[in-house]
């Protein structure tokens, strides 16, 4: 495992290890987010609300609003030209 994994439990326990595409601070709705995926060739994209937590180390949450999908949507996409750019 190194900095870019997420690790993450099931609904049945079990573990399972993803890799962060990026993360980002929403500085309109002070939330945190990841974006991640499987290891390898997958294209899904998977991205939710960050809560730093004392018990777990962090909790993912879904996100709820079209607003917050449109900022992240439009961070996704200008992360993506910036990695097409380099």
């Amino acid at each position: 495992m190194n900095d870019r994994t997420l690790r993450v439990e099931d609904a049945e326990g079990n573990i399972i290890d993803y890799e962060i595409v990026l993360t980002y601070t929403s500085e309109t709705f002070k939330k945190s987010y990841v974006f991640f995926k499987e290891f390898g060739d997958s294209e899904e994209l998977f991205v939710r609300e960050y809560v730093e937590t004392s018990e777990t180390g962090g909790d993912l949450r879904p996100v709820e609003s079209d607003e917050e999908w449109e900022e992240l949507e439009a961070t996704l996409e200008a992360h993506l030209e910036h990695e097409d750019e380099s």
